[in-house]
This record gives C-alpha cells, sequence and structure tokens, in this order.
C-alpha cells in the first residue's frame, strides 16, 4: 500500500514555501507517497499549495491574540472546530505520519494525530520558537531545527539540525547577473539594494526606505523596492518621479533574479535567513517586532552573533538604517565577512533532510 503524509501549517510563505519543499522531496523520495496538506481557511496556503500540484484542505483557525481583542472570544469556538475537522481528516485519509510546519493548521492537526498514535514529525525554523510548536513538541517523535541552541525549547533526543527547506529557484539561482540586471529594467553600472518584507510588505522596513530616499539617491544606487500588497500605492506616491532608480513593486516573482541582480538585501529576519544564507550577499535584517515572542530578534541576533549579518530594529531606522545600508554596498571588507560568515550558514538539502526522517519515522 502507498505511504499517506499529511503536511499541515501555513498562515505565511515562510511557513508555506518549506511545506510545498518537503512535499516535493518526499515525492522525489517515493513517488507514490499519497499527499494531503490542510491549512488555515483564507490564508496563503489555500492558493499557493494548489498552485504546486497537492491537494489541500482548510480549517477554520486563527491565531491567538496576545492583546484583549474580540477575535479571541471566537477562538475557543474555532480551535475546537478544528480539532473536530481534523479528526474527520485523519479518519478518513488515514495518515501513516503527519509534519507539522508551524503556523495556525499545524496545532489541530498535529495534536489529534498524536493522541491518535499517529507518528509526527515538526519543522521549527526560528530561534525561538512559536507557541504551536512548543505545545506539540512533547507529542512529537522527530523535531527538525536550523539553530543548534533548541535544546532550551524541546526534549534534545528529539532534536535534529536539518535547515529549514528553501525553494529550488533559489537552490539553483540560475542566470547570470546581467540576465537579472535587464529583467528588472536596471542600470548594469550601478549598485542595487534589494528590499523584501514579503508579499504583505514590512511596515517598519518600508518606512524606513522612505524616510532615507534623499540620502540614498545621493549615493547613486538603484532599488528594487518589494514593499507587498497592503503598501504598494503608498510606496509608488513615494516614489513619484524617482522611477529611473527605484523599481517598486507589490511582488517580485522572480526572487532568484532579485537576488542575483543584487549586490546587498534588506530583509525580515523568519525563514528569509535560510535563503539569505544560500544566496551569500551582504545582508541587513529587520526583525518583525510583531510575532510571537519576537522571535525574529531572536533569529536575527543569532546572525550578528555569528557575524553574517546586520540588524536594524524599526524603532532604530532613523537613526541606523542609512549607515548600514552605506556598510553592505560601499564597505568591501566588512561585505566581504557577512557574505562569507553567512554562506557558511547554508543548507541546500534541508527539505531532502526532512523528507528522509519522516519516511524513517514510519
Amino acid at each position: 500500500m502507498n505511504k499517506k503524509i499529511i503536511i499541515s501549517g501555513g498562515g505565511t510563505g515562510g511557513h508555506v514555501f518549506p511545506a510545498i519543499a518537503i512535499a516535493n522531496a518526499l515525492k522525489k523520495l517515493d513517488p507514490s507517497i499519497d499527499l494531503l496538506f490542510v491549512g488555515a481557511e483564507g490564508k496563503i496556503e489555500m492558493t499557493k499549495v494548489p498552485a504546486a500540484g497537492y491537494p489541500i484542505e482548510g480549517l477554520w483557525i486563527s491565531g491567538f491574540q496576545r492583546k484583549l481583542t474580540a477575535q479571541n472570544l471566537s477562538f475557543p469556538f474555532k480551535l475546537l472546530s478544528s480539532m473536530w475537522r481534523s479528526r474527520k481528516i485523519i479518519n478518513r485519509f488515514k495518515p501513516d505520519a503527519v509534519v507539522g510546519v508551524g503556523g495556525y493548521a499545524s496545532g489541530p492537526l498535529v495534536k489529534v494525530a498524536t493522541m491518535k498514535g499517529i507518528p509526527a514529525l515538526i519543522q521549527e525554523q526560528n530561534s525561538f520558537p512559536g507557541i504551536t510548536n512548543r505545545l506539540l513538541g512533547s507529542a512529537a517523535q522527530k523535531i527538525c531545527v536550523v539553530y543548534d541552541t533548541m535544546d532550551r525549547f524541546f526534549p534534545k533526543e528529539k532534536l535534529i539540525i536539518t535547515g529549514s527547506p528553501v525553494r529550488q529557484a533559489i537552490i539553483d539561482l540560475k542566470g547570470t547577473k546581467e540576465e537579472a540586471i535587464k529583467h528588472f529594467g536596471l542600470n548594469p553600472n550601478k549598485k542595487v539594494l534589494f528590499i523584501t518584507g514579503g508579499s504583505l510588505g514590512a511596515r517598519g522596513i518600508n518606512e524606513g526606505i522612505a524616510f532615507h530616499l534623499e540620502a540614498l539617491k545621493k549615493l547613486d544606487i538603484q532599488l528594487i523596492w518589494q514593499a507587498g500588497k497592503a503598501y504598494i500605492d503608498w510606496a509608488k506616491k513615494q516614489v513619484e518621479g524617482e522611477t529611473d532608480w527605484i523599481l517598486a513593486t507589490d511582488f517580485v516573482d522572480r526572487m532568484d533574479l532579485a537576488y542575483i541582480a543584487a549586490d546587498a538585501i534588506l530583509a525580515r529576519a523568519g525563514g528569509t535567513i535560510s535563503e539569505l544564507a544560500i544566496v551569500g550577499k551582504p545582508a541587513i535584517l529587520m526583525p518583525s517586532p510583531n510575532v510571537t515572542e519576537d522571535h525574529q530578534t531572536a533569529n536575527a541576533q543569532s546572525m550578528v552573533d555569528k557575524g553574517a549579518a546586520l540588524m536594524v530594529k524599526d524603532k532604530e531606522a532613523k537613526e541606523k538604517l542609512y549607515e548600514a545600508i552605506h556598510t553592505v554596498l560601499f564597505d568591501k571588507d566588512k561585505g566581504s565577512i557577512l557574505s562569507k560568515n553567512i554562506k557558511e550558514m547554508a543548507i541546500t538539502n534541508a527539505a531532502e533532510r526532512i523528507a528522509a526522517e519522516v519516511i524513517k519515522m514510519i
């Protein structure tokens, strides 16, 4: 009989794209495997997973807000609904194992699976795990992590350092800088800063860049500015009359070419760090302050401690962001050190490692 595996979680691209990479690796190991994704209704996984060729079912679930909000009043009902639906999905699909990649939907699904004695593996890409994975850690058989300090949160005997899965296009990075520059309509004789805050955008990054636009223009550089869907209209107003050196967009469909074109990168400090390590360009990390337990700051600090990136917090952007950008673009010695150190952290076969652990677990 074919092996059956459920992959659950999502909510952001940082969870969804690694999940798809794990699914692809499982299929490569054993093409006969039956895979089913379980995500959160209305979230990015409900479109990205079918586009990758996999079936998905949605749960009525969302995160619990740390502040007192009306949304929290519905949380117990959503949790009960998701537990009930997870049980129905598991009883019908009869998986041999489940994989949780973090995010809202992984909690109910993995919890129900472990209660029924089904082997479970969870993947944690941050140096400070979210509450969902921390709650699931005691029940999971295996916990795949990126950082070597995770025994603070999970049983040491369950931990496996695998790295975090990255999209194949980023691992391959096919194409020349000349082709990448041409794709974005840029000047081949000027340095390029690639700014990315994710598909929705990052307020702190966007406001920091807007504040320093006049000073950045004097550096005679170019920006690929992925402002995100929530900020693109605002960003286009900021760059009116400056489109000869700034490409402002809500979404970059060719992230591989953006990374190739860039001389340096400004990004958040979530799952993107695994991509930055593979790319190996000097990077500035601006951790999101709006995530559980401020885990992105912990991620960024871990990189700073290894001499692998610079960090500028959102609240420091007006005072420190320009200097950091100048450093990663024009300080050759510092840029070389950052590039070398971050590249040493790259793991290109994380998805394959995790897939192999899932098969072993079955």
